[in-house]
Protein backbone atom coordinates (compact mmCIF):
# COMPACT_ATOMS: atom_id res chain seq x y z
CA UNK A 1 0.00 0.00 0.00
CA UNK A 2 1.42 3.52 -0.99
CA UNK A 3 0.38 6.95 0.58
CA UNK A 4 0.33 10.24 0.01
CA UNK A 5 1.77 13.48 1.44
CA UNK A 6 -1.57 14.62 1.87
CA UNK A 7 -2.54 11.11 3.64
CA UNK A 8 0.26 11.69 6.70
CA UNK A 9 -0.49 14.92 6.97
CA UNK A 10 -3.65 13.92 7.92
CA UNK A 11 -2.13 11.29 10.50
CA UNK A 12 -0.11 13.91 12.19
CA UNK A 13 -3.22 15.99 12.59
CA UNK A 14 -4.59 12.87 13.68
CA UNK A 15 -1.61 12.51 15.94
CA UNK A 16 -1.43 16.21 17.11
CA UNK A 17 -5.04 16.16 18.22
CA UNK A 18 -4.03 13.57 21.24
CA UNK A 19 -1.03 15.01 21.96
CA UNK A 20 -2.08 16.65 25.18
CA UNK A 21 -3.61 13.64 26.68
CA UNK A 22 -0.30 11.72 27.71
CA UNK A 23 -0.56 8.92 30.23
CA UNK A 24 -4.82 8.06 31.14
CA UNK A 25 -3.91 8.02 34.70
CA UNK A 26 -2.46 11.29 35.88
CA UNK A 27 -4.77 12.84 33.32
CA UNK A 28 -7.80 11.18 34.70
CA UNK A 29 -7.16 12.09 38.13
CA UNK A 30 -7.31 15.22 37.20
CA UNK A 31 -10.89 15.39 35.67
CA UNK A 32 -12.16 13.20 38.38
CA UNK A 33 -11.51 15.94 40.71
CA UNK A 34 -13.77 18.18 38.42
CA UNK A 35 -16.97 19.07 40.91
CA UNK A 36 -19.89 22.12 41.50
CA UNK A 37 -16.45 24.38 41.24
CA UNK A 38 -15.50 23.47 38.21
CA UNK A 39 -18.38 23.53 36.75
CA UNK A 40 -19.09 27.42 37.79
CA UNK A 41 -15.17 28.46 36.36
CA UNK A 42 -16.08 28.55 32.75
CA UNK A 43 -18.06 31.46 32.20
CA UNK A 44 -16.66 31.65 28.83
CA UNK A 45 -17.99 27.85 27.49
CA UNK A 46 -20.08 27.64 24.53
CA UNK A 47 -21.60 24.94 23.32
CA UNK A 48 -22.99 24.33 19.72
CA UNK A 49 -25.31 21.05 19.87
CA UNK A 50 -27.19 19.87 16.05
CA UNK A 51 -30.19 17.84 16.53
CA UNK A 52 -30.46 16.64 12.61
CA UNK A 53 -33.53 14.67 12.29
CA UNK A 54 -32.73 12.34 8.92
CA UNK A 55 -35.43 12.08 6.52
CA UNK A 56 -37.51 14.95 6.10
CA UNK A 57 -39.70 16.09 9.02
CA UNK A 58 -42.75 17.02 8.27
CA UNK A 59 -42.67 20.41 9.87
CA UNK A 60 -45.91 21.18 7.95
CA UNK A 61 -47.76 19.13 11.32
CA UNK A 62 -44.77 20.54 13.53
CA UNK A 63 -45.66 24.09 13.57
CA UNK A 64 -48.91 24.83 12.24
CA UNK A 65 -50.66 28.67 11.26
CA UNK A 66 -54.26 28.16 12.86
CA UNK A 67 -55.99 31.79 11.89
CA UNK A 68 -59.13 30.23 9.95
CA UNK A 69 -57.42 31.38 6.50
CA UNK A 70 -54.53 29.58 6.97
CA UNK A 71 -56.19 26.35 8.77
CA UNK A 72 -59.47 26.03 5.96
CA UNK A 73 -56.11 25.46 3.48
CA UNK A 74 -54.37 23.34 5.57
CA UNK A 75 -57.54 21.17 6.25
CA UNK A 76 -58.45 21.26 2.80
CA UNK A 77 -55.13 19.77 1.66
CA UNK A 78 -54.74 17.27 4.69
CA UNK A 79 -58.10 16.14 5.72
CA UNK A 80 -58.34 13.59 2.83
CA UNK A 81 -56.91 10.23 1.66
CA UNK A 82 -57.18 6.73 3.02
CA UNK A 83 -55.60 7.83 6.09
CA UNK A 84 -55.89 11.47 6.64
CA UNK A 85 -53.19 13.32 8.18
CA UNK A 86 -54.89 16.82 9.20
CA UNK A 87 -54.56 17.45 12.95
CA UNK A 88 -57.29 18.18 14.82
CA UNK A 89 -58.35 22.17 15.55
CA UNK A 90 -57.24 23.93 18.64
CA UNK A 91 -59.25 23.07 21.54
CA UNK A 92 -60.73 19.70 20.60
CA UNK A 93 -60.86 17.34 22.94
CA UNK A 94 -59.26 13.81 22.75
CA UNK A 95 -61.66 10.83 22.25
CA UNK A 96 -60.54 7.18 22.85
CA UNK A 97 -60.06 4.45 20.22
CA UNK A 98 -63.01 3.32 19.01
CA UNK A 99 -65.20 6.20 19.48
CA UNK A 100 -67.00 8.73 16.78
CA UNK A 101 -65.42 12.23 16.19
CA UNK A 102 -67.63 15.28 16.17
CA UNK A 103 -64.72 16.79 13.93
CA UNK A 104 -64.44 14.27 11.29
CA UNK A 105 -67.46 12.17 11.83
CA UNK A 106 -64.78 9.45 11.65
CA UNK A 107 -64.01 6.58 14.04
CA UNK A 108 -61.04 6.86 16.53
CA UNK A 109 -57.96 4.38 16.41
CA UNK A 110 -55.05 5.09 18.59
CA UNK A 111 -53.34 5.89 15.46
CA UNK A 112 -55.44 9.31 14.00
CA UNK A 113 -55.18 12.11 14.73
CA UNK A 114 -58.65 12.06 16.44
CA UNK A 115 -57.29 10.16 19.28
CA UNK A 116 -54.80 13.19 20.26
CA UNK A 117 -56.84 16.03 20.85
CA UNK A 118 -56.34 18.96 19.31
CA UNK A 119 -52.73 20.75 18.10
CA UNK A 120 -51.64 23.00 21.46
CA UNK A 121 -51.86 26.80 21.12
CA UNK A 122 -48.90 28.97 21.45
CA UNK A 123 -48.81 32.61 21.53
CA UNK A 124 -45.36 34.42 19.94
CA UNK A 125 -44.16 37.51 22.32
CA UNK A 126 -44.09 39.13 18.94
CA UNK A 127 -46.53 39.07 16.23
CA UNK A 128 -45.32 37.09 12.93
CA UNK A 129 -46.13 39.18 10.34
CA UNK A 130 -49.22 38.00 7.70
CA UNK A 131 -47.77 37.38 4.23
CA UNK A 132 -49.49 38.57 1.23
CA UNK A 133 -51.54 35.42 0.31
CA UNK A 134 -52.79 35.36 3.79
CA UNK A 135 -56.60 36.81 4.42
CA UNK A 136 -55.91 37.33 8.22
CA UNK A 137 -55.72 40.18 10.33
CA UNK A 138 -53.56 38.47 12.87
CA UNK A 139 -51.37 35.18 12.52
CA UNK A 140 -51.81 32.35 15.36
CA UNK A 141 -50.23 29.40 15.91
CA UNK A 142 -49.48 25.80 17.07
CA UNK A 143 -47.54 23.05 17.85
CA UNK A 144 -48.21 19.04 17.45
CA UNK A 145 -50.64 17.45 20.14
CA UNK A 146 -47.45 15.39 21.46
CA UNK A 147 -45.39 18.72 21.84
CA UNK A 148 -46.43 19.31 25.08
CA UNK A 149 -42.86 19.96 26.66
CA UNK A 150 -42.06 21.91 23.35
CA UNK A 151 -45.11 24.20 23.97
CA UNK A 152 -43.71 24.70 27.67
CA UNK A 153 -40.02 25.24 26.50
CA UNK A 154 -41.38 28.17 23.65
CA UNK A 155 -43.54 29.90 27.08
CA UNK A 156 -40.73 29.59 29.10
CA UNK A 157 -39.14 31.94 26.61
CA UNK A 158 -35.96 29.39 26.30
CA UNK A 159 -37.04 28.10 23.02
CA UNK A 160 -37.48 29.79 19.59
CA UNK A 161 -39.25 28.56 16.42
CA UNK A 162 -36.92 29.82 12.91
CA UNK A 163 -39.66 29.36 10.12
CA UNK A 164 -39.05 28.47 6.67
CA UNK A 165 -35.77 27.63 6.28
CA UNK A 166 -33.95 26.21 3.48
CA UNK A 167 -31.24 25.54 1.32
CA UNK A 168 -30.63 28.12 -0.56
CA UNK A 169 -27.75 29.88 -3.05
CA UNK A 170 -29.78 33.78 -3.41
CA UNK A 171 -32.89 35.02 -2.54
CA UNK A 172 -35.52 33.17 -4.62
CA UNK A 173 -39.26 33.82 -5.57
CA UNK A 174 -42.10 31.98 -7.09
CA UNK A 175 -41.46 33.14 -10.59
CA UNK A 176 -37.51 32.48 -10.62
CA UNK A 177 -38.12 29.25 -9.14
CA UNK A 178 -40.88 28.36 -11.60
CA UNK A 179 -38.97 30.25 -14.79
CA UNK A 180 -35.55 28.55 -13.64
CA UNK A 181 -34.30 31.98 -13.55
CA UNK A 182 -32.01 31.54 -9.55
CA UNK A 183 -29.65 29.76 -8.95
CA UNK A 184 -30.68 26.84 -6.79
CA UNK A 185 -28.57 24.17 -4.89
CA UNK A 186 -28.40 20.54 -6.68
CA UNK A 187 -30.97 17.83 -6.00
CA UNK A 188 -33.37 19.68 -4.30
CA UNK A 189 -35.81 16.59 -3.02
CA UNK A 190 -32.80 13.66 -2.54
CA UNK A 191 -31.73 12.79 1.10
CA UNK A 192 -28.19 12.78 0.64
CA UNK A 193 -27.95 15.81 -1.07
CA UNK A 194 -29.60 18.00 1.26
CA UNK A 195 -28.21 16.35 4.18
CA UNK A 196 -25.41 17.40 2.97
CA UNK A 197 -26.20 21.10 1.28
CA UNK A 198 -27.61 21.42 5.09
CA UNK A 199 -24.53 19.98 7.14
CA UNK A 200 -21.79 21.67 4.66
CA UNK A 201 -23.06 23.76 2.39
CA UNK A 202 -22.43 21.43 -0.72
CA UNK A 203 -23.82 18.13 -2.29
CA UNK A 204 -23.20 14.46 -1.40
CA UNK A 205 -19.00 14.26 -1.47
CA UNK A 206 -18.57 17.51 0.58
CA UNK A 207 -15.84 17.02 2.89
CA UNK A 208 -15.91 19.74 5.66
CA UNK A 209 -19.44 20.57 7.25
CA UNK A 210 -19.77 24.41 9.19
CA UNK A 211 -19.67 23.00 12.00
CA UNK A 212 -15.85 21.21 11.92
CA UNK A 213 -15.31 24.43 10.25
CA UNK A 214 -16.44 26.51 13.21
CA UNK A 215 -14.67 24.38 15.39
CA UNK A 216 -11.25 24.72 13.24
CA UNK A 217 -11.97 28.01 14.59
CA UNK A 218 -12.12 27.68 18.52
CA UNK A 219 -9.66 24.34 18.83
CA UNK A 220 -6.75 27.09 20.12
CA UNK A 221 -9.06 27.75 22.70
CA UNK A 222 -9.07 24.51 24.15
CA UNK A 223 -5.50 24.27 24.41
CA UNK A 224 -3.93 20.62 24.75
CA UNK A 225 -7.49 18.74 24.28
CA UNK A 226 -8.71 20.25 21.40
CA UNK A 227 -9.58 16.42 20.61
CA UNK A 228 -12.77 17.11 22.34
CA UNK A 229 -13.63 20.05 20.52
CA UNK A 230 -16.03 18.46 17.99
CA UNK A 231 -17.81 15.48 19.77
CA UNK A 232 -20.43 13.06 18.09
CA UNK A 233 -22.79 10.50 19.91
CA UNK A 234 -24.31 9.86 16.77
CA UNK A 235 -21.50 8.29 14.60
CA UNK A 236 -19.71 10.00 12.08
CA UNK A 237 -21.17 13.17 10.34
CA UNK A 238 -19.75 15.75 7.46
CA UNK A 239 -21.75 18.24 9.89
CA UNK A 240 -18.61 18.15 12.42
CA UNK A 241 -15.74 17.51 9.99
CA UNK A 242 -13.42 20.10 9.56
CA UNK A 243 -9.72 20.96 8.18
CA UNK A 244 -7.72 20.45 11.19
CA UNK A 245 -10.78 19.11 13.82
CA UNK A 246 -11.16 15.45 14.12
CA UNK A 247 -14.39 14.51 15.35
CA UNK A 248 -14.67 12.55 18.18
CA UNK A 249 -17.22 9.61 18.50
CA UNK A 250 -18.80 8.95 21.76
CA UNK A 251 -21.40 6.18 22.65
CA UNK A 252 -24.44 6.52 24.72
CA UNK A 253 -23.36 3.55 27.27
CA UNK A 254 -22.02 4.75 31.02
CA UNK A 255 -18.41 4.31 29.45
CA UNK A 256 -18.70 6.04 26.26
CA UNK A 257 -15.32 6.37 24.96
CA UNK A 258 -15.13 3.77 22.24
CA UNK A 259 -12.14 1.20 23.74
CA UNK A 260 -9.85 -1.59 22.69
CA UNK A 261 -11.75 -3.71 25.52
CA UNK A 262 -9.40 -6.39 24.86
CA UNK A 263 -6.38 -4.49 26.26
CA UNK A 264 -7.74 -3.74 29.45
CA UNK A 265 -8.93 -7.18 30.47
CA UNK A 266 -6.40 -10.16 32.45
CA UNK A 267 -7.21 -12.50 29.66
CA UNK A 268 -7.80 -13.15 25.74
CA UNK A 269 -7.90 -16.35 23.81
CA UNK A 270 -6.89 -18.29 27.26
CA UNK A 271 -3.78 -16.36 27.51
CA UNK A 272 -2.98 -13.87 30.32
CA UNK A 273 -0.61 -12.37 28.13
CA UNK A 274 -2.50 -11.37 25.25
CA UNK A 275 -3.56 -8.43 26.05
CA UNK A 276 -0.41 -6.52 27.23
CA UNK A 277 1.17 -8.18 23.78
CA UNK A 278 -1.74 -6.74 21.71
CA UNK A 279 -1.18 -2.97 23.41
CA UNK A 280 2.87 -3.16 22.99
CA UNK A 281 1.53 -3.75 19.61
CA UNK A 282 -0.68 -1.21 18.90
CA UNK A 283 1.46 1.27 20.64
CA UNK A 284 5.07 0.55 18.93
CA UNK A 285 6.41 2.99 17.11
CA UNK A 286 9.50 2.55 17.35
CA UNK A 287 10.05 -0.81 15.26
CA UNK A 288 7.37 0.24 12.37
CA UNK A 289 8.93 0.05 9.01
CA UNK A 290 7.57 3.41 7.51
CA UNK A 291 6.47 7.01 8.61
CA UNK A 292 2.84 6.03 8.25
CA UNK A 293 2.33 2.99 10.44
CA UNK A 294 4.51 4.78 12.99
CA UNK A 295 1.92 7.47 13.13
CA UNK A 296 -1.22 4.85 13.45
CA UNK A 297 0.81 3.10 16.31
CA UNK A 298 1.42 6.83 18.05
CA UNK A 299 -2.69 7.88 17.01
CA UNK A 300 -3.15 4.39 19.21
CA UNK A 301 -1.20 5.10 21.72
CA UNK A 302 -3.15 8.72 22.44
CA UNK A 303 -6.51 7.00 21.62
CA UNK A 304 -6.29 4.40 24.46
CA UNK A 305 -5.46 7.27 26.74
CA UNK A 306 -8.21 9.30 25.48
CA UNK A 307 -11.05 6.90 26.31
CA UNK A 308 -9.21 6.27 29.35
CA UNK A 309 -9.46 9.61 30.20
CA UNK A 310 -12.99 10.75 28.75
CA UNK A 311 -14.36 7.90 30.24
CA UNK A 312 -13.12 8.46 34.11
CA UNK A 313 -14.19 12.38 33.55
CA UNK A 314 -17.37 11.25 32.55
CA UNK A 315 -18.38 9.17 35.18
CA UNK A 316 -17.19 11.34 37.80
CA UNK A 317 -18.38 14.68 39.29
CA UNK A 318 -21.42 16.53 38.06
CA UNK A 319 -21.42 14.65 34.68
CA UNK A 320 -21.23 10.90 36.38
CA UNK A 321 -24.40 11.79 38.35
CA UNK A 322 -26.70 13.26 36.01
CA UNK A 323 -30.27 11.29 35.76
CA UNK A 324 -31.40 8.51 32.78
CA UNK A 325 -33.63 9.86 30.78
CA UNK A 326 -37.17 9.46 31.97
CA UNK A 327 -38.96 6.76 30.65
CA UNK A 328 -40.27 7.14 27.39
CA UNK A 329 -43.65 6.26 26.56
CA UNK A 330 -44.92 5.10 22.97
CA UNK A 331 -48.19 7.92 22.37
CA UNK A 332 -49.63 5.43 19.80
CA UNK A 333 -49.25 1.90 20.94
CA UNK A 334 -48.43 2.66 25.06
CA UNK A 335 -45.50 0.49 25.09
CA UNK A 336 -42.32 1.57 26.57
CA UNK A 337 -39.59 2.27 24.73
CA UNK A 338 -35.67 3.38 24.24
CA UNK A 339 -35.57 7.23 23.13
CA UNK A 340 -32.59 7.08 21.25
CA UNK A 341 -32.06 10.93 21.46
CA UNK A 342 -32.67 11.54 25.19
CA UNK A 343 -29.99 9.38 25.57
CA UNK A 344 -27.25 10.91 23.06
CA UNK A 345 -28.69 14.36 24.94
CA UNK A 346 -27.22 13.16 27.90
CA UNK A 347 -24.03 12.06 26.90
CA UNK A 348 -23.84 15.61 25.15
CA UNK A 349 -24.86 17.18 28.78
CA UNK A 350 -22.10 15.15 30.32
CA UNK A 351 -19.44 16.21 27.96
CA UNK A 352 -20.75 19.74 28.78
CA UNK A 353 -20.41 19.20 32.42
CA UNK A 354 -16.52 17.62 32.06
CA UNK A 355 -15.63 20.64 30.12
CA UNK A 356 -14.39 22.51 32.78
CA UNK A 357 -12.07 19.59 33.71
CA UNK A 358 -11.02 18.98 30.60
CA UNK A 359 -10.23 22.82 30.36
CA UNK A 360 -12.48 23.11 26.88
CA UNK A 361 -13.88 26.47 26.24
CA UNK A 362 -15.78 25.47 22.76
CA UNK A 363 -17.71 22.59 21.91
CA UNK A 364 -19.69 21.35 19.06
CA UNK A 365 -21.74 18.41 19.06
CA UNK A 366 -24.15 16.27 16.60
CA UNK A 367 -27.03 13.96 17.83
CA UNK A 368 -29.17 12.78 15.25
CA UNK A 369 -32.54 10.81 15.33
CA UNK A 370 -34.07 9.13 12.17
CA UNK A 371 -36.82 7.34 10.19
CA UNK A 372 -38.79 11.06 9.22
CA UNK A 373 -39.12 9.95 5.52
CA UNK A 374 -43.07 9.20 6.00
CA UNK A 375 -43.72 8.55 2.56
CA UNK A 376 -46.86 6.05 3.88
CA UNK A 377 -47.81 5.55 7.38
CA UNK A 378 -47.58 8.95 9.04
CA UNK A 379 -49.65 9.26 11.60
CA UNK A 380 -47.91 5.90 13.01
CA UNK A 381 -44.89 6.87 12.70
CA UNK A 382 -44.29 10.77 12.94
CA UNK A 383 -45.68 11.30 16.37
CA UNK A 384 -43.21 8.89 17.98
CA UNK A 385 -40.87 10.95 16.40
CA UNK A 386 -41.51 14.05 17.94
CA UNK A 387 -43.13 13.02 21.37
CA UNK A 388 -39.37 11.49 21.30
CA UNK A 389 -38.08 14.61 20.41
CA UNK A 390 -40.14 17.05 22.56
CA UNK A 391 -38.99 14.74 25.48
CA UNK A 392 -35.38 14.80 24.26
CA UNK A 393 -35.22 18.65 24.39
CA UNK A 394 -37.23 19.15 27.69
CA UNK A 395 -34.85 16.58 29.55
CA UNK A 396 -31.77 17.94 28.39
CA UNK A 397 -32.95 21.46 29.10
CA UNK A 398 -33.29 20.16 32.89
CA UNK A 399 -30.10 18.27 32.78
CA UNK A 400 -28.18 21.64 32.07
CA UNK A 401 -30.23 24.06 34.58
CA UNK A 402 -28.63 22.34 37.77
CA UNK A 403 -25.10 20.90 36.92
CA UNK A 404 -23.21 20.65 40.34
CA UNK A 405 -25.25 23.47 40.99
CA UNK A 406 -24.84 25.39 38.49
CA UNK A 407 -27.47 26.60 35.73
CA UNK A 408 -25.34 26.07 32.03
CA UNK A 409 -28.56 26.52 29.55
CA UNK A 410 -27.03 29.51 28.38
CA UNK A 411 -23.99 28.43 27.80
CA UNK A 412 -25.32 26.23 25.76
CA UNK A 413 -27.43 26.23 22.06
CA UNK A 414 -29.61 23.77 20.53
CA UNK A 415 -31.23 23.60 17.35
CA UNK A 416 -32.70 21.34 14.99
CA UNK A 417 -31.82 20.93 10.98
CA UNK A 418 -33.40 18.29 8.72
CA UNK A 419 -32.76 17.98 5.19
CA UNK A 420 -35.82 19.27 3.77
CA UNK A 421 -39.72 19.45 4.55
CA UNK A 422 -42.38 17.23 3.47
CA UNK A 423 -45.48 17.95 0.84
CA UNK A 424 -48.08 20.05 2.34
CA UNK A 425 -50.79 17.89 0.61
CA UNK A 426 -50.98 14.17 1.03
CA UNK A 427 -50.38 11.50 -0.97
CA UNK A 428 -52.99 9.32 1.03
CA UNK A 429 -51.42 8.22 4.02
CA UNK A 430 -48.05 10.21 4.04
CA UNK A 431 -45.90 12.69 2.24
CA UNK A 432 -43.58 13.39 -0.06
CA UNK A 433 -40.07 15.30 0.05
CA UNK A 434 -40.50 19.47 -0.17
CA UNK A 435 -38.45 22.60 0.34
CA UNK A 436 -38.46 24.99 2.96
CA UNK A 437 -39.20 24.16 6.91
CA UNK A 438 -39.62 25.05 10.14
CA UNK A 439 -37.19 24.08 13.28
CA UNK A 440 -36.85 24.74 16.48
CA UNK A 441 -33.56 26.26 18.92
CA UNK A 442 -33.18 26.03 22.25
CA UNK A 443 -31.09 27.36 24.81
CA UNK A 444 -30.61 30.44 28.02
CA UNK A 445 -29.45 32.60 25.70
CA UNK A 446 -31.91 32.05 23.24
CA UNK A 447 -34.42 34.71 22.51
CA UNK A 448 -37.61 32.73 22.98
CA UNK A 449 -41.25 32.21 23.08
CA UNK A 450 -40.61 33.86 19.16
CA UNK A 451 -41.20 33.26 15.59
CA UNK A 452 -38.93 34.21 13.45
CA UNK A 453 -38.74 34.87 9.66
CA UNK A 454 -41.46 35.00 7.90
CA UNK A 455 -44.26 31.64 8.63
CA UNK A 456 -45.48 31.48 4.99
CA UNK A 457 -48.84 31.94 3.12
CA UNK A 458 -50.28 28.31 2.72
CA UNK A 459 -52.32 26.36 0.57
CA UNK A 460 -51.92 25.34 -3.17
CA UNK A 461 -53.14 27.23 -6.38
CA UNK A 462 -56.35 26.29 -6.81
CA UNK A 463 -59.21 27.72 -8.16
CA UNK A 464 -58.02 31.12 -8.77
CA UNK A 465 -55.87 31.27 -5.76
CA UNK A 466 -52.00 32.05 -6.62
CA UNK A 467 -49.74 31.29 -3.34
CA UNK A 468 -47.07 33.68 -3.30
CA UNK A 469 -45.00 31.53 -1.11
CA UNK A 470 -45.39 27.71 -2.83
CA UNK A 471 -44.66 26.22 -5.73
CA UNK A 472 -46.75 22.80 -6.19
CA UNK A 473 -46.21 21.21 -3.27
CA UNK A 474 -43.20 22.92 -2.12
CA UNK A 475 -43.04 26.26 0.37
CA UNK A 476 -40.15 28.34 -1.19
CA UNK A 477 -37.98 29.26 1.62
CA UNK A 478 -37.35 32.43 2.57
CA UNK A 479 -34.45 32.17 4.77
CA UNK A 480 -31.33 30.49 3.90
CA UNK A 481 -29.64 27.66 5.87
CA UNK A 482 -26.57 29.93 5.70
CA UNK A 483 -28.46 33.02 7.43
CA UNK A 484 -29.18 30.17 10.13
CA UNK A 485 -25.89 28.90 10.96
CA UNK A 486 -24.72 32.29 10.60
CA UNK A 487 -26.63 33.63 13.24
CA UNK A 488 -25.79 30.46 15.53
CA UNK A 489 -21.92 30.75 14.40
CA UNK A 490 -21.62 34.52 15.64
CA UNK A 491 -23.41 33.80 18.98
CA UNK A 492 -20.70 31.08 18.98
CA UNK A 493 -17.88 33.54 18.95
CA UNK A 494 -17.36 33.24 14.84
CA UNK A 495 -16.31 36.41 13.52
CA UNK A 496 -18.36 38.09 10.30
CA UNK A 497 -15.09 37.64 8.24
CA UNK A 498 -14.64 33.98 8.78
CA UNK A 499 -18.72 33.49 8.76
CA UNK A 500 -18.22 34.84 5.18
CA UNK A 501 -15.78 31.96 4.32
CA UNK A 502 -17.78 29.24 5.61
CA UNK A 503 -20.72 30.37 4.52
CA UNK A 504 -19.87 32.10 0.40
CA UNK A 505 -23.45 32.65 -0.10
CA UNK A 506 -24.59 34.65 2.85
CA UNK A 507 -23.33 37.78 1.51
CA UNK A 508 -26.15 37.10 -0.51
CA UNK A 509 -28.84 37.48 2.37
CA UNK A 510 -30.11 40.44 4.88
CA UNK A 511 -29.84 40.37 7.31
CA UNK A 512 -26.72 37.64 8.43
CA UNK A 513 -27.73 37.94 11.82
CA UNK A 514 -31.45 36.61 12.48
CA UNK A 515 -31.00 37.78 16.56
CA UNK A 516 -32.62 34.45 17.80
CA UNK A 517 -29.94 33.93 20.03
Amino acid sequence: MTSSAADRRQFLRLGAAFAGLGAAGPFAMQLAAMGSAAAQSAPNYKALVCIFLLGGNDANNMVLATDSDSWGRYWSARNTGADPIALMPVGTAAIAPGQTSSVTGRVATAATPEAWGGVLPIVPSTPNPVPPGTNATTRTFGLHPFFGPVQSLFNSGRLAIMANVGTLIQPTSKAQYVAKSASLPVNLYSHNDQQSEWQAGAAEGARLGWGGRMADLMMSSNGANSLFTAVSPAGNAVFLSGQNVVQYQITTATNPAVMFNSIGGSSLFGSTSAPALIKTLLQDSASQANLMAADYATVDTRSIGAAGAINTALTAGAAGSMAAPPIFTNPITGATQTNGLALQMRSIARMVAAAPGLGVQRQVFFASLGSFDTHQNENQSQPVLLAQVAQALSYFDTLLSNVGGADLRSQVTAFTASEFNRTFTTNGSGTDHAWGSHHLVLGGAVRGKTIYGQYPTLGIDLGGFNNPNMSGNAIIPTTSVDQYAATLGAWFGVGQSDLNTIFPNLANFSPNNLGFV
